[in-house]
């Protein structure tokens, strides 16, 4: 048992659930838009997830403490390297088109991470997007919105039209909605100079924002061209799944309840989809 729950705690920390969340995304912007399985995109952004998070997560650790690596970061090094490798790989597989937005997507990610942005272009002295008072959660969103609807997209060179920019817009809110609960956990430990959501207006208010987020989320798919049966099913389902791990998540939330539960509900929407497939 304790190796399966070390082999479990491996499989959240090394970010490996939030590559397949995101994989999870990006097939249902396929499958949303009758798009063929395209695995060089899927297999990007799983590979580039890995690479982004583990990055973001253990720089600092890793620059500090590069001489007393525990083992379990030590394997998820190494499993950042050969996600590296694949994620070169298939990035190499892609159209030129995305190249650019690739690009973007990792100058992002880069600063979010590294103290590298002067210091006159900021109101504070953290010199990284993390650390930014009130746009963590709102970066977070727009690389996943970017990466998950506009890389496949761009990749099977399928114009922008009201439809995706709509799929935009709900995959943004849907993600800001999925970042709350991480924020409401996270209130006894973060910095105040954060200015998170829940730091700034309270954990009711917080939800009652999230919850309107997610009702918007829902009336905009029915904006849509050519929706069928099956969408509204699987949106109408996910956002009530949604909607309730948000009403009920708290500040003394289990470790796995945000971890896995909450980051898990787009593998959730894309099995409702194949099922109803």
């Amino acid at each position: 048992m304790k190796y399966l729950k070390g082999l479990f705690n491996f499989y959240i920390n090394s970010s490996i659930h939030v590559a397949i969340a995101v994989y999870a995304l990006t097939r249902i912007t396929l499958i949303r838009f009758n798009l063929s399985y395209d695995e060089n995109s899927l297999y990007f952004v799983f590979f580039a997830t890995i690479v982004a998070y583990n990055f973001v997560k253990y720089f600092g650790f890793v620059k500090f403490h590069h001489r007393k690596l525990a083992t379990s970061l030590g394997a998820i090094q190494f499993l950042s390297l050969v996600a590296l490798g694949a994620m070169l790989f298939y990035l190499a597989r892609l159209q030129s088109q995305t190249f650019v937005l690739i690009g973007v997507l990792g100058i992002i990610t880069f600063l979010y991470a590294i103290p590298l942005i002067p210091k006159r272009l900021l109101f504070d002295d953290h010199r990284n997007l993390r650390e930014i008072s009130g746009i963590k959660i709102y970066v977070i969103a727009l690389v996943w919105t970017m990466a998950t609807v506009l890389i496949p997209v761009m990749n099977a060179s399928v114009a922008i039209d009201s439809n995706i920019v709509t799929t935009m817009v709900q995959r943004f809110l849907f993600v800001l909605v999925l970042m709350l609960p991480f924020e409401i956990r996270d209130l006894n430990y973060d910095n105040l100079r954060l200015a998170t959501i829940p730091q700034k207006i309270g954990v009711r208010n917080t939800k009652i924002i999230g919850v309107f987020m997610l009702m918007v989320f829902l009336m905009l798919e029915f904006l849509k061209k050519n929706l069928s049966r099956i969408d509204v099913i699987s949106i109408v389902l996910i956002t009530a799944i949604t909607l309730v791990l948000l009403v009920f998540s708290n500040k003394s939330q289990s470790k796995y309840y945000s971890a896995f539960w909450v980051e898990g509900l787009p593998i959730l929407w894309l099995i409702v989809l194949l099922m109803l497939g």
